[in-house]
């Protein structure tokens, strides 16, 4: 089946070159000031996110003291992400992103708002966490595709697998910061903090969109066209699935990522429980256990913007640290241990995600990156209600070490198994007779094309 596209319109004869930079290769991305603005945009946004996710998971076990409940709120949220993450996928490569981005990220921020008003009247209960779980879910069905997508508009071609690093670095750095701050604001303050900072870092995001220079994205030179029917949508789901199934080396990428993703990073599921009742610790404990998963996933987003364009081999070793880590947290009764070994799952965790996501982003023609990083995010996401489930049964009848062994086993034959399937030596090839971005392209004009 081949897609429907839109003629292509004759770009301006007069490239505007793109600025000389004095920055190192690591950093090439920042050279464009579209990125420049969403990077530092995401980072404000992203410490509220974080300290969100820790205050909601405490909030959960305060209000039910029970494993399986925290497990079925991870559920709750990521369970859209299963449902609806492909069709966010379809939206991505059919509409304008900048646009799109607007709307996905004030909805967020109203949403973290009324959880936040809940809980400071006291009205809260494990219901409302549900309910705004789910809806929360449902918006990150459309803006994770959409925003992952987005980045090669902002740097071109050239620069996206660095671009890929550095959104990686920022993810983590904020894991790193917003963890510990929420921690310290809970013992000192209360939770309810925490849902307000997290409302308020939205309009960061908002205000990056809204002052970026629509002449400068690299707009694709082709543009799915869906028609306002059933049929169409599902045409245009079926064709990116096909590409996904069909390409060895994305297909292989994205397996290893479920099964991890499913059995091994059920972090905020078991490392509550963990901090409570294994290391007998309490809120601090916790945000510094998600910090130290920062801090190595940030070494690693960094280990990658500085060198070699990362390959399958990078994605099965990080996929295989992951899985020891695990089982070793699962072992470890020490606090500074269980800091290391969270220190390696979250390099582990980068050196997987971020390498398949660059793989997809180099591989996948204009016309369906939106749809195949769609299946990137829906199964990096949408394999939480899953884990989020098994891991806290587990727990209940087995206690949080014993899911978490479980789940670090898994990850590791995951890993061995795809040294096995390895195709082409584990090296990122071309993919030829493909058109993409042309690397250093603006738009012929800043209106999206529909």
């Amino acid at each position: 089946m081949t897609s429907e596209v839109e003629p292509e319109i004759p770009v301006q004869s007069q490239r505007p070159p793109i600025k000389p930079t004095r920055l190192p290769k690591g950093l090439s991305a920042f050279r464009h000031h579209n990125f420049r603005l969403f990077w530092f945009g995401m980072l404000v946004s992203l410490v509220g996110t974080w300290m969100q996710q820790v205050g909601q998971a405490w909030l959960v076990l305060e209000l039910t003291d029970d494993p399986i409940a925290l497990g079925l709120v991870a559920a709750a949220q990521f369970t859209p992400v299963l449902f609806l993450g492909l069709f966010g996928g379809i939206l991505a490569d059919a509409v304008s992103k900048r646009k799109a981005l607007f709307f996905t990220q004030l909805a967020a921020g109203l949403l973290a708002l009324v959880l936040g008003v809940l809980v400071v009247t006291g009205q809260v209960q494990v219901w409302h966490v549900f309910v705004l779980a789910l809806l929360l879910g449902v918006v990150n069905s459309f803006d994770m595709p959409v925003r992952q997508s987005f980045v090669v508009e902002m740097v071109g071609r050239s620069d996206i697998a660095n671009a890929v690093a550095l959104n990686s670095a920022v993810f983590n750095i904020t894991r790193i910061i917003g963890p510990a701050i929420a921690g310290l604001t809970i013992a000192a303050f209360s939770i309810y903090p925490l849902f307000f900072i997290n409302a308020v870092s939205y309009l960061a995001v908002i205000v990056s969109l809204f002052f970026m220079r629509p002449h400068e994205l690299r707009m694709p030179v082709e543009r799915a066209v869906v028609e306002r029917n059933l049929r169409s949508v599902i045409d245009r789901l079926v064709e990116g699935l096909r590409y996904t199934r069909r390409d060895p080396q994305i297909f292989l990428a994205i397996a290893v990522l479920a099964v991890v993703s499913t059995f091994a990073l059920n972090f905020q599921v078991l490392i509550p429980l963990v901090a409570r009742d294994v290391l007998m610790g309490d809120a601090d404990t916790y945000g510094f256990l998600m910090a130290a998963t920062g801090v190595g996933s940030l070494l690693s987003a960094l280990s990658i913007a500085f060198g070699k364009r990362p390959g399958m081999g990078r994605l099965l070793v990080g996929a295989a640290a992951i899985g020891i880590a695990m089982v070793g947290v699962g072992l470890s009764r020490s606090v500074p241990i269980s800091l290391a070994l969270m220190f390696l799952a979250g390099w582990g965790l980068i050196s997987m995600a971020a390498t398949c996501n660059t793989i997809i982003q180099l591989a996948v023609p204009d016309v369906l990156r939106g749809r195949v990083m769609s299946v990137y995010t829906t199964v990096f996401a949408g394999s939480t209600p899953f884990g989020g489930i098994f891991s806290g049964g587990l727990a209940a009848i087995g206690g949080a070490p014993a899911a978490l062994i479980v789940g670090g086993g898994i990850a590791v034959l995951a890993a061995i198994v795809g040294f096995f399937k390895m195709p082409g030596g584990g090296h990122l090839r071309p993919v030829p007779g493909l058109r993409r971005f042309d690397a250093d392209r603006p738009a012929a004009d800043a209106t999206p094309r529909r």
